[in-house]
């Protein structure tokens, strides 16, 4: 399953690099199932990452990428949520450029602005990932 060749995945170095990103994926992920952001697709590669060095987690890939991929179809099934997806986006943008250049805001500075900024960039790329993989989305429908 793991693309590394089976001696370098025994390595110390393999485990430990993929103990560190695939734990820091993982956990970011985890934070973004309850904040804005693609969590589920964060847990995902960060459990992908830990199957590189250990054996373990490569059974949870499956199930995780089933509910990753249905989630991902899920977020582009209408415009409505395609429009809402990309304002979240992009206002996390500017909120991120207001919070890099007004330093008095609280937690204001450019480490929050920048991680708004990519936040909101994330955001955009995977939401063109899923609206790529499922193709053009059905009109909203008002009730």
């Amino acid at each position: 399953m793991s693309p590394l060749p089976r001696s370098w995945r025994r390595h110390p170095a393999t485990r430990t690099v993929a103990a560190i990103v695939g734990g820091l994926l993982v956990v970011v992920g985890v934070a973004l199932l309850v904040l804005p952001g693609p969590g589920l697709l964060l847990v995902l590669a960060g459990v992908l990452v830990l199957a590189q060095g250990f054996s373990t987690p490569a059974r949870y890939v499956e199930p995780i990428r089933r509910q990753a991929m249905e989630a991902a179809r899920q977020s582009v099934a209408t415009r409505a949520r395609i429009v809402m997806s990309v304002l979240t986006g992009v206002g996390l943008m500017i909120l991120g450029v207001i919070w890099g250049v007004v330093p008095t805001l609280p937690f204001g500075g450019w480490v929050t602005g920048v991680s708004l900024i990519l936040s909101g960039t994330l955001l955009l790329v995977l939401l063109a990932f899923s609206y790529r993989r499922r193709g053009r989305p059905r009109p909203s429908r008002v009730r």
